[in-house]
């Protein structure tokens, strides 16, 4: 069944915060998805993003800050296919992906600013599991996170 984020909006919009649009575009196979917030901040530098993926995300959605960059990409098919194999719900990244027409193939929720051809660097460096803020929202781990092609919304609790 897919949740739509207008009939949230409709439902629940005393409960919600509603991310402004600030271009984030789709490109996984899966348009709408929906779950509980993990977060990740980094700038252009990815192992934290491949680390958390690598983890079971049943349930949940990866909110990544990289900061809004557009000078390389925070992650590709590899790391999508990772995702997939470890039952993640969806990744919204305030940054760049690479690999498009193999990721626009797979079934994985993924949303982020644009597409670059140059991977990001291999530091560790960043934060896990922090409150991120961009499009005028905070995500914050362990609240809930709707997207879908008519943008995305956030909720202290699980609304369906």
């Amino acid at each position: 069944m897919k949740i739509e984020t207008t009939d949230l909006c409709d439902k629940f919009s005393d409960e919600i915060s509603v991310a402004l649009p600030i271009g984030l575009k789709d490109f996984g196979g899966t348009k709408a998805f929906h779950g509980e917030i993990v977060t990740v901040k980094c700038l252009e530098n990815n192992p934290f993003v491949r680390q958390t993926l690598e983890k079971e995300g049943m349930g949940k959605v990866l909110v990544v800050d990289g900061g809004g960059s557009k000078k390389c990409a925070l992650m590709g098919d590899n790391i999508a296919e990772l995702a997939i194999s470890n039952h993640w719900n969806g990744i919204v990244i305030y940054g760049c992906i690479r690999d498009s027409v193999a990721v626009s193939k797979l079934p994985v929720g993924l949303k982020a600013l644009d597409v670059i051809p140059l991977k990001s660097g291999k530091k560790n460096e960043g934060d896990v599991g922090v409150i991120v803020n961009f499009a005028n929202i905070d995500f914050i781990p362990g609240h809930f996170v709707y997207a879908d092609e008519d943008g995305i919304i956030v909720s202290k609790r699980r609304l369906h």
